[in-house]
């Protein structure tokens, strides 16, 4: 069982330099967090971290899979998640990690916790929709026919029968009456361009 000790880095007694740290991160991690988004977790965290006199910089990397019901046919699968996060550590009067880019350390202190660094970054790359890759395709698809889904098949019908109408118009318009006839909706016009352009 993990807990918050595991993910303390002790940066005091470093050399200057480049120094390297690894984490496996599994369920139980996400335990610490009440965060039961995934039914397992397999991802491998790397951090590198280049200890300078007045500041440190971080940068987290992670690859792995978790496992998530597909949002769509509720299977359980695995899902490839990646992503990589920047620290900025330095030092001053009282801690504060209000900025996502940094945190400020009190001066004296010889460690500090990661833990919600690797949480947040894991998280968030994470897609927020989970998607089974063999259907993943055809979705993609479905998704790029839905740009018109705003239109009902209703909808469609009073475009056309308005075109039909208009050409009724056009072909039975005198002279007498022209001073009458109004220009078109520029809403409607960009609807029927919608219906051109299919």
């Amino acid at each position: 069982m993990v807990s918050e000790k595991d993910f303390l880095i002790q940066f005091t007694g470093l050399k200057l330099g480049e120094h390297q740290f690894e984490y496996q991160i599994e369920n139980d991690f996400f335990d610490l967090f009440n965060y039961s988004e995934f039914n397992s977790a397999n991802i491998q965290v790397n951090i590198a971290m280049l200890k300078k006199t007045t500041m440190l910089e971080l940068q987290f990397t992670h690859k792995g899979t978790v496992n998530v019901p597909c949002d769509i046919t509720n299977e359980d699968f695995d899902l490839p998640i990646e992503g990589s996060l920047n620290l900025l550590v330095k030092f001053g009067e009282e801690f504060n990690n209000e900025n996502d880019d940094f945190l400020i350390l009190p001066h004296g202190e010889f460690q500090f916790n990661v833990m919600q660094y690797i949480y947040e970054m894991i998280a968030l790359s994470v897609p927020y929709k989970r998607i089974h890759p063999d259907i993943a395709a055809d979705y993609e698809e479905e998704e790029s026919d839905d740009d018109l889904d705003f239109l009902d098949s209703d909808d469609l019908e009073m475009i056309n029968e308005d075109d039909a109408d208009d050409d009724d118009l056009n072909d039975n318009e005198t002279d007498e009456n022209s001073d009458n006839n109004k220009d078109t909706d520029p809403r409607w016009d960009k609807l029927k361009q919608l219906l051109t352009d299919k």
